[in-house]
């Protein structure tokens, strides 16, 4: 006989799913975190709140001449001017994403923070989890209604506007929206109507931007007060570049200032060491920092040893989410980094590459169904990705739930796939 939590979790799947033509495996139970993880997590929210508030800052006084003039330079590559002009407006200046969604990977040594996501796809798929794992009876993160909760307090009564190319999406957030007082909209055919300020969730990368006739009306709605958008029209933001400043030797004194030094000290050690890949000669007396080399170029004949490395694209395109550009170096033939190194020294340009240290998850055990709409339960030793969901509508992050990616130990790149196991994460009694 199938397992009562199998039944309970095909019982209370949406009809049309949760991802467009997705699937993933179910698991008995959630993802139980120790205490010491999950006040980790709870301080880890205020960290990245000012984190993501001093990168919006950096970039202000960059842009205006009060920091090194190279840190905007750097972030409007590939940008289209009308967008940065947008983005520099004095009305959205204070604005951030209210939406902070860390990945995390469980190592040995704790928390390691791969990447940041301000527009975080998941949102409705944990809302989902939590709630039916919690009705199952298990203390969920957050409980029945942290996720939707927070995401009603960031663009209260709101729409959520979906783009074609975030469409894999579309069914989470029509799952959540009546939970949070939202409703979906093409983001392609969206106008806004009446005489109020209505408040919009913008549900697509602003690399998407000219694929919506409308953008432009959508960003003259925003100046002229019609609508009040976020995250706001900041491609700068949406950049993984900001965990290399963050390395970046001149701009130390401008962290250690901006978060205090306590919290700099503190995501030092979840933060993975980053390089922008930059193409510029350095001074014949020069090195790049932790990696011995004066030209990144001399990265691409590292030994497999070396290579414990990834590449990936910074942002603003279609390459730089759901892993698409990632290159883990240690797991490519010479042949395919070589390549990977001088295709991101080339691109820098137009679009900037990060590097950054490879660090390996721990295997834990867990269990799940079987692949075999059985329900039988199996053993599923799996490597983790851990991304909690952070909600700031008053200058305050409050953790809404937290969605575990379970891979099989054999992947190297964690996240969602058919193979993948995804539960909420709860805490050890």
């Amino acid at each position: 006989m199938p397992d009562a939590t199998w039944q309970a979790l095909r019982d209370a799947l949406p009809k049309g799913g949760l991802f467009a033509e997705k699937s993933w495996r179910w698991a008995p139970r959630p993802l139980a975190l120790s205490k010491n993880q999950a006040e980790e997590l709870s301080r880890l929210g205020q960290r990245l709140w000012l984190f993501q508030k001093a990168c919006n800052d950096l970039y202000a006084l960059s842009a205006s001449g009060r920091q090194p003039s190279w840190v905007a330079e750097l972030l409007d590559r590939g940008k289209p001017a009308a967008l940065v002009a947008l983005s520099r407006e004095k009305a959205f200046r204070q604005e951030v994403p209210r939406i902070l969604r860390p990945d995390l990977l469980l190592t040995e040594t704790g928390f390691v923070m791969t990447e940041l996501d301000s527009i975080p796809g998941g949102i409705g798929l944990t809302d989902w989890l939590n709630t039916t794992y919690a009705t199952l009876g298990f203390h969920v993160l957050g409980g029945t209604e942290g996720m939707r909760q927070g995401f009603a307090s960031i663009a209260p009564d709101g729409d959520i506007l979906v783009s074609k190319e975030a469409a894999t999406y579309r069914p989470e957030m029509e799952w959540i929206a009546p939970h949070s007082g939202h409703r979906v909209c093409d983001a392609e055919h969206y106008a806004h109507q009446g005489d109020k300020c209505k408040n919009v969730y913008r549900f697509f990368e602003l690399f998407d931007l000219e694929n919506i006739p409308g953008a432009e009306a959508l960003q003259r709605a925003t100046l002229e007060h019609k609508i009040h958008v976020t995250p706001p029209w900041k491609p700068q933001l949406e950049e993984k570049l900001w965990l290399a400043l963050f390395w970046m030797r001149p701009l130390r004194e401008f962290w250690r200032r901006a978060l205090s030094e306590r919290h700099f000290l503190a995501l030092q050690k979840i933060i993975p060491r980053s390089w922008i890949l930059d193409p510029t000669k350095l001074p014949p007396h020069a090195e790049i920092p932790e990696l011995g080399v004066q030209d990144f170029h001399e990265i691409a004949d590292f030994s497999q040893k070396q290579r414990e490395l990834v590449i990936k694209a910074s942002g603003f395109s279609e390459l730089a989410w759901g892993a698409r550009s990632v290159v883990i170096g240690s797991d490519e033939p010479q042949s395919v980094w070589k390549d990977a190194v001088h295709f991101a020294l080339k691109a820098f340009p137009y679009q900037p590459h990060v590097l950054q240290r490879f660090h390996k998850s721990r295997t834990i055990e867990h269990s799940a169904f079987a692949d075999d709409s059985s329900g039988r339960i199996e053993p599923f030793p799996a490597k983790v990705r851990l991304c909690p969901y952070y909600f700031c509508a008053d200058d305050r992050p409050v953790l809404g739930g937290a969605l575990a990616t379970l891979c099989p130990p054999d992947k190297k790149i964690l996240h969602g796939m058919r193979d993948a196991v995804l539960v909420p994460a709860s805490v050890e009694e």
